[in-house]
């Protein structure tokens, strides 16, 4: 019996409907705003005038919104429901993409970030809990897929939809922004008509910041799963703020469609590699993940000496592969070590070290590039981001503890975060 209208709009003939794939909809959608300016930099510093140091720490600013929003707000679906913080952060990134454009400098760039990492930091949560709360126990496992799928596809498709209408259309800084605001009152109505999946929603419970919170049991699990997580993003951050400047600069490219197709596939491999994640079992796609990124980040060097597009291009889809194989580990180890009752605190502060990933490192390529120059930066970045991945990927393969309940499964099904 259907509780309420929303429930009985995705519980026809008796059969529970792919609710799931529509709440992981609205996840891309929510995704894809955040990085719908990424090709659209360059075109910033022309009309505006600022340094590629200014451009990474634009950057930077999203992920530090998406922290703070992570320790202070990490766990509030768990309480106030899914629905309410869906519909919060598509306002928030709906005013992200208003200050786009309203843009008059660099003051609302900053602050359309700054709103733009707060909705992801609700989304992370919220959204990936409702895609997999409303899959039936037979598709559990579908909708985990479908959850970070979401993720990393929508961030792909942002930059890729921005860059073929910023190149194409006579709009280059605007019409992006215009199609995201129809997209997002189109997650809005689908928000409005999923079934809340937090049993007895309280309403407007007080914020209860939880900081990093990791119970004694996850920590063996926690320290190779967040490192490989650290190295992927910095990874993504690299291509998502500096490749579109580096294909501009250093190979010629000023294409602004094919900048966003680069940034496109290595979310888009970020997606392969998720898949895969499953099949070769989470405990062995860790070490694995971070082997393979090794290589695309070793390739992403090479376009940097060579000045080879096609390379640039093969790393992103390595790296991307192997940052997804090891990203889809990392939580489904995280997930099934965690206590119920702590799980979304340890979720959380599992993406603040990933989301640390993609400003810390991304903001000091951007400081050495006034210094050493671009492509001395980026490879002293992968450089270093090599090493960290190495030491991740053998670090889990000699000591992730080989515990039952580590092994791959489906997330759980609780209020949890995932």
């Amino acid at each position: 019996m259907c509780v309420n209208v929303r429930e009985c709009t995705w519980n026809v003939g008796g059969g529970w409907q792919p609710g799931y794939v529509a709440a992981a909809l609205v996840f891309a959608i929510g995704m894809a705003g955040t990085t719908l300016p990424t090709p659209l930099y360059g075109l910033y510093q022309e009309k505006i005038g600022f340094s590629e140091l200014t451009v990474t720490v634009v950057f930077a600013v999203y992920a530090v919104a998406v922290i703070t929003v992570l320790l202070v707000a990490g766990n509030y679906s768990d309480e106030v429901g899914r629905r309410p913080v869906l519909l919060c952060a598509m306002a928030l990134s709906a005013a992200s993409a208003g200050c786009f454009l309203l843009e008059s400098g660099l003051p609302l760039l900053f602050t359309g970030r700054l709103l733009s990492g707060c909705a992801a930091g609700l989304l992370s949560g919220a959204a990936t809990a409702a895609v997999i709360e409303l899959a039936d126990p037979g598709h559990k496992a579908r909708a985990g897929f479908a959850a970070t799928a979401a993720n990393m596809g929508g961030l792909g498709c942002g930059p890729l939809l921005s860059g073929i209408l910023a190149q194409y259309t006579p709009w280059p800084l605007t019409l992006s922004f215009w199609v995201h605001l129809g997209l997002v009152v189109l997650a809005c109505g689908i928000t409005w008509l999923l079934p809340e999946t937090v049993a007895a929603p309280k309403r407007r419970p007080p914020l209860k910041p939880q900081g990093l919170s990791v119970p004694p049991e996850v920590k063996g699990v926690f320290l190779p799963a967040s490192l490989a997580a650290f190295a992927g993003f910095a990874l993504l951050g690299l291509f998502t703020a500096v490749a579109p400047s580096f294909a501009s600069k250093t190979l010629g490219v000023h294409n602004l469609a094919v900048a966003g197709a680069v940034v496109f596939s290595v979310f888009l491999a970020s997606t392969v590699g998720q898949s895969l994640t499953q099949r070769i079992g989470a405990r062995r796609a860790l070490p694995v993940g971070c082997g393979i990124l090794v290589v695309g980040l070793l390739l992403v060097a090479s376009s940097l000496i060579a000045e080879s597009l096609l390379l640039l291009v093969l790393g992103a889809l390595c790296g991307g592969t192997g940052q997804g194989l090891a990203f889809r580990a990392a939580l489904t180890l995280i997930s099934g070590a965690a206590p119920a009752q702590h799980r979304g605190g340890t979720i959380s502060a599992f993406f603040v070290v990933a989301y640390a990933g993609i400003s810390v490192p991304v903001v000091g390529v951007g400081a050495m590039a006034t210094w050493l120059g671009l492509r001395q930066a980026g490879l002293i970045f992968t450089g270093c981001v090599m090493l960290l991945a190495a030491g991740a990927g053998t670090y889990a393969a000699r000591r992730l503890p080989q515990d039952p309940d580590l092994q791959p499964g489906p997330p759980p099904t609780t209020s949890s975060r995932f």
